[in-house]
C-alpha cells in the first residue's frame, strides 16, 4: 500500500515537473491572446494514471507563477486545469474524448482571464476562438499523438 502512495507521488511530481519545463521552454507562445502551450499535450495523462490530476494542477500552478502571470490567471488557470484533469480522468474509458475537457474548459475560462485580468480589449468570442485553436492543436493533436505513443510503448513495456 505504501509503495502505491510513493508511486503516485512520484508520478504526480514528474508530470508537474515536465509540465513546468515544457511551459517555460515555449515562453511567450504559451500565454497571451494567441497561445500554443505545448505542455497542454500532457492533459491526456489522466487516461493512464490518476496521479496526472494533481500533477497537471501543480505543474500549471508553478508554471503560471514562474511565468509572472497575474494572480487571477494563476488561480483560475490552474483551477481550469484541475477541473479539466478531473473530467478527463472520468472519461478515461473513452480514450479519444480525454482531450475534450481541457479544450472546452480552457476555451471558456482563459478568454475571461485575458479580457478582464489582462485587460485585452478583444471580444471574448474572438478570444475563445484563438484559445480554442491553440487548445485543439496542443491537446487534441499533440495530446492524442502522445496518448497513442504512450499506449503503444505501454504495450511493449508490459508485454514481457
Amino acid at each position: 500500500m505504501r509503495d502505491n502512495k510513493v508511486l503516485f507521488m512520484i508520478q504526480a511530481a514528474l508530470i508537474a515537473a515536465i509540465y513546468v519545463v515544457l511551459t517555460m521552454m515555449v515562453g511567450s507562445f504559451g500565454s497571451g491572446q494567441i497561445q500554443l502551450r505545448i505542455s497542454e499535450a500532457l492533459t491526456v495523462l489522466p487516461y493512464f494514471t490518476p496521479a496526472a490530476i494533481p500533477g497537471l494542477f501543480i505543474g500549471c500552478l508553478i508554471a503560471n507563477t514562474l511565468a509572472g502571470n497575474i494572480l487571477i490567471d494563476i488561480v483560475f488557470g490552474s483551477l481550469a486545469t484541475l477541473a479539466a484533469a478531473l473530467l478527463s480522468y472520468s472519461l478515461r474509458k473513452h480514450k479519444y474524448l480525454v482531450c475534450v475537457p481541457p479544450i472546452v474548459i480552457n476555451m471558456i475560462v482563459v478568454p475571461f482571464v485575458l479580457h478582464y485580468g489582462y485587460q485585452i480589449p478583444l471580444p471574448i468570442p474572438f478570444l475563445m476562438l484563438t484559445i480554442g485553436i491553440g487548445q485543439v492543436l496542443s491537446c487534441g493533436v499533440l495530446g492524442n499523438i502522445l496518448l497513442k505513443a504512450l499506449e503503444m510503448s505501454r504495450k511493449h513495456i508490459f508485454q514481457y
